[in-house]
């Protein structure tokens, strides 16, 4: 698996403005080096362990570190000290605690609202209602940046599953743009993988998140 091939492949059919991040779960530090020498410089982890142990490993590199998996409570030691950005923000109790882990620290933390629209019941994420509650009352919020929205589509084959998925984020998110013009950080869409990320730019991504087609499978 020739990692540097696999980003510019990658990057050949990317929009500039849209941000590719790479999805470095499960792959050793070795292999975040690779990408780093093509040039990558957003990753992705989902696990606080093993998200802060790379970290600390590869601190001074100019890496921009996303977490973008479930993280509990109890681990936020562990990410909010060295994440640029949490995408996946999933409960209201989650929100909170990163509020006040940001308040007690004297940090504000970018978080993206991971939108729940897949037909699997195991996906995290709030639903559309829960998202605008949240907003109307973002001034609570003040050790928290909303910057957007993060959405996973249905696990499937069909690509028109797919394509209702992102559509129907994509419309929340033009609606809660219009709704909230005061919020100019409220510009992010993570939407898309490396089985339907091709798909996701026609909905508007403006971040994708690519694992396996860059460093193989785990």
């Amino acid at each position: 698996m020739d990692i540097a091939e696999n980003i510019k492949l990658i990057r050949k059919e990317l929009p500039s403005e849209v941000k590719l991040v790479a999805v470095s779960k499960f792959h050793p530090v070795e292999a975040i080096e690779e990408a780093l020498a093509a040039g990558q410089t957003v990753f992705g982890e989902n696990r606080p362990q093993e998200f802060e142990k790379k970290v600390l490993a590869l601190r001074e590199r100019g890496i921009e570190w996303h977490f973008i998996g479930h993280l509990q409570t109890n681990k936020l030691k562990m990410v909010l000290p060295y994440a640029d950005l949490v995408q996946s923000v999933d409960s209201i109790h989650l929100l909170e605690a990163i509020n006040e882990w940001g308040g007690r620290n004297g940090k504000v933390i970018p978080v993206l609202l991971e939108l729940h629209v897949a037909a699997e019941e195991t996906k995290q994420g709030f639903y559309e209602e829960e998202i605008l509650d949240i907003l109307f009352r973002a001034e609570s919020f003040r050790n928290v940046r909303f910057h957007g929205l993060m959405g996973m589509a249905t696990n499937t084959d069909d690509e028109a599953s797919i394509r209702a998925d992102f559509g129907r984020i994509k419309a929340f998110m033009d609606y809660l743009q219009d709704l909230f013009p005061e919020y100019a950080d409220f510009r992010e869409l993570s939407i898309g993988m490396s089985g339907d990320w091709r798909i996701a730019l026609e909905y508007g991504a403006t971040m994708v998140r690519i694992g396996t087609s860059i460093f193989g499978s785990r």
